[in-house]
C-alpha cells in the first residue's frame, strides 16, 4: 500500500508539472491580451500584468476595418456549417440503422472506406469542383463540400442501433410519420450525441485554416484563423494587439465546451458504455 501511495503522489506530480507546462503559454497568452505593449517587452514573460487594459480589443475591433468581418465570417461559417452537419449526419445515420433498402450494407461499407481516406486527398479534387461551379471566394465553397462527415454518420447509427425501438413503434400507433418520429422524438432522446457531434464538428470549422487559404481570395471573407495570420504579418511585433486576436479566437471555443459540456460527457461516457 505504500509503495502504492508513492507511485500515485509521484504520478500526480508528474500531472501537475505537466499541466503547468501545458497550460501557461495560455495563460500568458490570456494576460498578455490585457497588458499594454511596454509591459509585454519589459516583463516578458512575467505572468500578471501591473494593470489591465481592455484598449487591446478595442482597437482589433474599432480600428482594424477587417477584423470584425474575419470573426462574423467564422461565426456564420461554423454555426451554418455545423447545422446541416448535425441535420445531415443524425438523418443518415438513422436511415442506415433502422430503414432497410436495396444497398444499405453497400453503402455503410463504402462509409467504413471513406471514414480511412485522408480529408487532404480531398482539398484540389473539391477545389476544381468549386472551381467549375462557380462557389470560389463564398461561404459554399467551405460548407458545401464538408456538408457531411463520415465518421459522425458512423457514431449517429451506432447510437441509433442500440435506441429502443419501442419508442418509435409507440409513436407510428399515435399516427406520426416517419419524419416526424425523427425530428420529435428521437433527435430530442439523442441530446448527447447531437452535442457531442456538434462540438466536434464546431471545432473543425471554426479552426479549419486549410481549406479558407485554398478556398478564399478576398481579404473581407477570410475566417478568423486565415485573418489572424494576415493580422500578425500586419502587426509583427505588436504582440498586445495580436494576443488579442488570438484570444478572441479562442474564446467561442471555450464558452461552447461550457454550454455543452454535460452533453459532451454523456455521449463520451456512452461511447465509453458500448
Amino acid at each position: 500500500m505504500r509503495k502504492k501511495s508513492i507511485s500515485r503522489v509521484i504520478l500526480y506530480i508528474i500531472l501537475i508539472v505537466y499541466t503547468i507546462i501545458t497550460a501557461y503559454p495560455f495563460i500568458w497568452a490570456l494576460f498578455a491580451s490585457v497588458k499594454p505593449y511596454s509591459e509585454i517587452v519589459e516583463s516578458g514573460l512575467r505572468l500578471l500584468p501591473r494593470a489591465i487594459t481592455l484598449a487591446n480589443f478595442t482597437y482589433i475591433f474599432t480600428e482594424d476595418p477587417l477584423f470584425s468581418l474575419w470573426v462574423r465570417n467564422s461565426i456564420i461559417i461554423s454555426v451554418l456549417g455545423t447545422f446541416i452537419n448535425v441535420i445531415f449526419n443524425s438523418m443518415c445515420g438513422y436511415a442506415l440503422a433502422r430503414l432497410r433498402f436495396p444497398g444499405r450494407k453497400t453503402l455503410f461499407l463504402i462509409i467504413m472506406v471513406c471514414i480511412m481516406i485522408p480529408a487532404q486527398i480531398l482539398l484540389i479534387p473539391n477545389y476544381l469542383i468549386m472551381k467549375q461551379i462557380g462557389l470560389l471566394d463564398s461561404y459554399s465553397a467551405l460548407i458545401i463540400p464538408s456538408a457531411i462527415n463520415f465518421s459522425y454518420i458512423f457514431m449517429m447509427r451506432q447510437f441509433f442501433i442500440s435506441f429502443p425501438k419501442e419508442i418509435e413503434e409507440a409513436a407510428q400507433l399515435d399516427g406520426l410519420s416517419r419524419p416526424r418520429i425523427f425530428f420529435k422524438i428521437v433527435m430530442p432522446m439523442a441530446r448527447a450525441s447531437v452535442g457531442t457531434q456538434a462540438i466536434f464538428v464546431f471545432l473543425a470549422f471554426w479552426n479549419d485554416f486549410m481549406k479558407p487559404l485554398l478556398y478564399i481570395t478576398s481579404q473581407d471573407k477570410y475566417t478568423l484563423t486565415l485573418g489572424l495570420q494576415s493580422f500578425q504579418s500586419q502587426h509583427a511585433t505588436q504582440w498586445n494587439y495580436i494576443m488579442a486576436a488570438a484570444v478572441v479566437t479562442i474564446a467561442p471555443i471555450v464558452v461552447l465546451y461550457i454550454l455543452l459540456n454535460k452533453y459532451f460527457m454523456k455521449g463520451m461516457k456512452m461511447g465509453g458504455d458500448k
